[in-house]
């Protein structure tokens, strides 16, 4: 198993600090880092900068958000960062959600799963620098009737195969994912409960396709907080707002992803709960009605040792690249959890 790093959203008030988090990744041997956008900081120029920064980890799109971006342009800005990176980026996409789509985008959040799988087809075939040409129902190309002609891909990407990954939590957009895409990048896993609520899933898609799970990457984001074991259940405390807001706030209360994920990972009262809570502006009400459990279950807390047992957990449940989001109020915290991340891993056996 491998480790990732997530840097999030650029402009959360760690810009400074994130930087040297990944250098020091990169230092550490971590295999590659990622970075988000929602509706802030986008993800091309912070790859690009950490890239540019950086010399042998992976750069990661956690997520190219699908309404943002026409797909052949997805192609063009997958194929740049992979020759200016040198052959070290990752094509990370996904749907987002109906807030983002709708309110930020103007993009109509329908038929998500259809959208998605000719998303990939056309960047997959602007990648190959065949000319374009594609008629399905989402995109036309080029439009018919008009001026526009097949055009291909001037530039050259490093690899002939750029790794795509789809965001996924969903049983469908899984089975859809380990159908066509090259690994799944997943949240708020329990290695408990990841089996049922996501490797299966996947497993179903690789075998329409006619393939297995190997191969396949399996990348979960687990937020990381390296502290001593008795201080496990304050550590928790620090990702109650995180928590809150996916499971409570993020989509709305016909379409929120995380409250479903954490239904059916058993917490259904208090997912229902939290959701209440949170929609109705009581977002301290909300962080507070989350068992300790379901946060412990969703994280790495604690020591090393700790940490260890944990990883050995998502190893055996699957996973291949564990991606860690490591808490803290400095950049020597940040830095320490790190570290405590490649520590954990060789303490596991799984370096």
């Amino acid at each position: 198993m491998q480790l990732g790093i997530n840097l999030g959203y650029w402009g959360a008030g760690m810009d400074g600090d994130n930087l040297a988090v990944a250098q020091e990744a990169d230092r550490l041997g971590y295999s590659v880092c990622w970075a988000a956008e929602a509706y802030g900081s986008d993800a091309a120029t912070v790859l690009t900068w950490v890239a540019a920064q950086t010399e042998r980890i992976d750069v990661g799109s956690a997520i190219f958000q699908i309404p943002a971006r026409q797909p052949a342009m997805t192609a063009m800005t997958a194929a740049t960062l992979d020759s200016l990176s040198g052959g070290r980026f990752r094509l990370g996409i996904g749907v987002s959600g109906p807030q983002v789509s709708e309110g930020w985008y103007g993009v109509k959040f329908d038929k998500p799963l259809a959208r998605t799988r000719e998303y990939v087809e056309i960047v997959r075939k602007a990648m190959t620098r065949e000319r374009l040409s594609y008629d399905g129902e989402h995109w036309t190309l080029p439009l018919p009737g008009g001026p526009g002609k097949p055009l291909k891909l001037t530039v050259h990407p490093e690899r002939e195969h750029i790794p795509l990954y789809i965001a996924a939590i969903g049983p469908k957009n899984l089975e859809q994912t380990g159908e066509i895409a090259d690994g799944a990048l997943l949240i708020f896993p329990s290695a408990e409960h990841l089996e049922d609520t996501a490797i299966r899933h996947l497993r179903a898609g690789r075998e329409k396709a006619g393939k297995t799970l190997d191969g396949f990457d399996i990348v979960p984001t687990v937020p990381l907080a390296f502290g001593e074991d008795k201080d496990v259940e304050k550590l928790a405390d620090t990702f109650r707002p995180y928590t809150a807001l996916y499971v409570g706030g993020m989509g709305s209360r016909q379409q929120n992803f995380y409250n479903k994920l954490a239904r059916r990972m058993g917490f259904e009262a208090a997912a229902a709960e939290i959701q209440d809570k949170y929609l109705a502006g009581d977002k301290e009400g909300a962080a507070a009605a989350i068992p300790h459990d379901l946060i412990d279950k969703t994280t790495l807390l604690g020591s090393v040792d700790r940490i260890a047992d944990r990883m050995k957990e998502y190893a055996a449940a699957g996973v291949t690249t564990l991606t860690l989001s490591p808490a803290g109020w400095t950049l020597e915290e940040r830095i320490a959890a790190l570290r405590a991340g490649t520590e954990a891993l060789e303490c596991a056996g799984l370096a």
